[in-house]
């Protein structure tokens, strides 16, 4: 199989070129090559694969074998390949997702190479049956209560297609993102498991975000949590609509205009090309 290691904000995919491979069992073929011992080593797996409803459609498997509907930083990663690779020709695509079809502008450098990408990452859910979340269906889930382990925190619930989880903390370096991550992403309220972003509030246009990948662990970057981050933020009454958010691997630039959809952009690189047995 041949693939492409890339990433964005360090969020590292083994991408395929689904339009000249062919992948039988992606859940496993994601299981072997995100094994950072005995695989390639990454975040997960994502196919680029042909669309009948936009320029290309994205597949998205975490190191684990499960499928998500999304990834943010993943999806630049696509759009990056499929215009420097000449899937697409135009600097503006869409994309189809698990998440449903999302548009991307891409900023190429003077070798014509996309360097930078904005994606419109569609509007928040923020109802508690469409994060999904148990309880009271109708209601949103802000600063709510969560015990775990004798701690209380207060969460918000978001989703960006994929479920989120956002707690705000007050030194999130030192936070044991490790020990209440996993914890929070299998508890009984998130019937479909949760991502968790742990973040700290640095200013009114600066954060700095830690992520419990769901199926994953932690990661340097999450960009649908970036943009969850973003919506909680401002429901919290905690920054401004735009801000700069310090991921372990990145900065990525978001915004959430009064109404309507959360913007995000930031890098995406191709690190290097292969080919492996399977």
């Amino acid at each position: 199989m041949k693939f492409t290691k890339m990433q964005g904000a360090g969020n590292d995919y083994v991408y395929v070129n689904c339009f000249e491979e062919k992948i039988g069992d992606p859940a496993d073929v994601a299981r072997k090559v995100s094994n950072r011992n005995f695989g390639i080593g990454s975040d997960g797996l994502i196919l680029i694969m042909p669309s009948t409803v936009a320029d290309v459609r994205m597949r998205m498997f975490n190191s684990d074998g499960s499928e998500s509907e999304m990834c943010g930083n993943g999806i630049r990663c696509v759009a990056k390949y499929a215009y420097d690779h000449g899937i697409v020709a135009t600097k503006e695509i869409a994309a189809e997702t698990g998440a449903g079809i999302l548009t991307l502008q891409l900023f190429t450098n003077a070798d014509n190479k996309v360097e930078r990408v904005r994606v419109n990452m569609g509007e928040p859910r923020l109802i508690r049956s469409e994060i999904p979340m148990i309880g009271d269906g109708s209601n949103r889930v802000v600063d709510e209560p969560l015990n775990i382990l004798h701690s209380t925190f207060r969460i918000t619930g978001v989703s960006m297609g994929n479920p989120h989880c956002v707690i705000f903390v007050d030194d999130v370096e030192h936070f044991p993102v490790e020990k209440y991550g996993p914890l929070i992403e299998n508890h009984e309220l998130f019937p479909r498991r949760t991502n968790v972003e742990f973040v700290q509030v640095i200013s009114r246009n600066e954060v700095r975000q830690r992520t419990w990948e769901r199926g994953a662990g932690e990661t340097l970057a999450c960009g649908t949590g970036a943009s969850a981050v973003t919506v909680a933020c401002v429901l919290n009454g905690l920054t401004e609509r735009r801000i700069v958010n310090h991921l372990s691997g990145g900065d990525l630039e978001m915004e959430w205009p009064e109404s309507g959809p959360v913007y995000m952009t930031g890098p995406a690189v191709e690190v290097f090309n292969g080919e492996i047995g399977l």
